[in-house]
């Protein structure tokens, strides 16, 4: 059984992966991305559109297949090798998180729905992602 992930990037660099192929989590820690097998679920939320702006996003905005291939170092710059996973992007379209707060049952208080997602990558019940799923426009058969 798949599990179902959720992790949280501005847009712009969601956008980064999914032109690149891979997942980068976590400001580039490698532990979530080993926690992950081949065949798991992401959805990338995006609280901002620009990492490190303040102009909200507040959508899901990509979601992919974990790939088979092991983490893997990247160098982004002298001074930022994170590490990296393969992950395969289904097309789908962005949705906002608001129609769903108060069907997603990892999001415990409605009030502070944000909390959550200060993990940064977490895991998520199958019942929560094909809510998200269905919303992304993603048809069941797809992933």
């Amino acid at each position: 059984m798949p599990k179902y992930w959720i992790a949280v990037a501005s847009r712009n660099h969601v956008g980064r992966g999914i032109q690149g192929g891979y997942a980068q989590v976590c400001h580039g820690k490698c532990g979530p991305l080993q926690r992950m097998k081949a065949g798991d679920l992401l959805i990338y939320y995006s609280p901002t559109e620009v990492f490190g702006e303040k102009t909200p996003c507040r959508r899901f905005t990509a979601l992919g297949i974990v790939s088979e291939k092991d983490p893997y170092l990247f160098q982004m710059s002298e001074d930022f090798i994170p590490w990296r996973r393969d992950v395969t992007f289904l097309p789908s379209r962005e949705a906002p998180i608001e129609p769903l707060l108060d069907h997603l049952s990892f999001i415990p208080d409605k009030r502070r729905w944000g909390f959550p997602f200060r993990r940064g990558c977490f895991t998520i019940p199958e019942s929560d992602f094909h809510l998200i799923r269905e919303a992304m426009g993603v048809k069941k058969d797809g992933c």
